[in-house]
């Protein structure tokens, strides 16, 4: 299927490094111009080291090497005024908005029950992983309505939007959360032709989960692996390309019709018994 993405513009999130780098980069090549944006700052209560404006800048370079133009801010999905400003950055610079990418998340490990995680670590990553993602579409669902070309919004969730995954009450909730905010969005915002689709990988070899702290993690209670792994393919960790080329498929028109979706890229990890 040769998808082409020409005239249209996405604006993503978490866009310094892993998935969403690689979002950024698989939509410019499908003729996309990116408004990109990421915090590019470390939260206290995150274990492993988050990305800088450095891997943002890289980003950019990545995206501009497809032929494609990028803008790039520093963002975070926590406060509105920054989305409102990277959103009207990005009109200024292509006119309209036609896709979305909600995928910046953080999350955090062990203790390994749920029951002893610390207040300010759970509204760290709710409030990035579930409302930032509503602020997002908070944020960039007006001006996809004011565009009067409908679009496509994709939220980044996880196996753990479907399971519950231990030691990480917090995530877990956050992105079973953001599956109730594709939904209901999908039923407000068909009107004006705009899908609202999740998608949901397993482990993706990113550095969230191939840093040397979750590592350490697992190697100190190695039964709580299967939070990543357990595939029922035969594959460890899936690329963030994998998740690309979903986020791509449902960025096109090939989708025109699909809405509401809960996607799954996970190597048979929901479906394991």
């Amino acid at each position: 299927m040769n998808i082409t993405l020409e005239g249209k513009t996405a604006f993503i999130t978490g866009a310094a490094r892993g998935q969403g780098r690689q979002h950024a980069i698989t939509l410019a090549q499908a003729g996309a111009n990116i408004v990109a944006s990421d915090i590019c700052q470390q939260i206290d209560t995150v274990p492993y080291s988050m990305a800088t404006r450095d891997d943002l800048d890289e980003t950019v370079a990545l995206v501009e090497e497809t032929g494609q133009k990028i803008v790039a801010l520093q963002a975070d999905v926590r406060e509105l005024s920054q989305l409102r400003h990277a959103v009207d950055q990005g009109l200024v610079s292509f006119g309209s908005l036609d896709i979305v990418c909600a995928n910046a998340g953080i999350y955090s490990f062990g203790p390994i029950d749920s029951y002893d995680i610390e207040p300010q670590r759970w509204n760290d990553v709710i409030s990035t992983d579930l409302t930032g993602v509503f602020n997002t579409i908070k944020t960039t669902a007006p001006a996809m309505i004011d565009g009067g070309r409908g679009g496509s919004i994709i939220v980044t969730s996880s196996t753990a939007g479907l399971r519950g995954l231990r030691s990480m009450a917090d995530y877990t909730a956050a992105k079973h959360g953001v599956v109730g905010l594709t939904r209901a969005f999908a039923n407000e915002l068909a009107q004006h032709r705009i899908r609202v689709n999740s998608i949901h990988p397993t482990g993706v070899d990113t550095h969230m989960v191939t840093n040397p702290e979750l590592a350490e993690f697992y190697a100190q209670f190695p039964d709580m692996a299967d939070n990543v792994s357990g595939n029922l393919l035969p594959v460890e960790l899936v690329e963030a390309q994998d998740i690309s080329n979903a986020v791509v498929f449902l960025a096109s028109d090939a989708t025109r019709y699909v809405t509401g979706l809960q996607m799954t890229v996970d190597a048979g990890f929901t479906t394991k018994v």
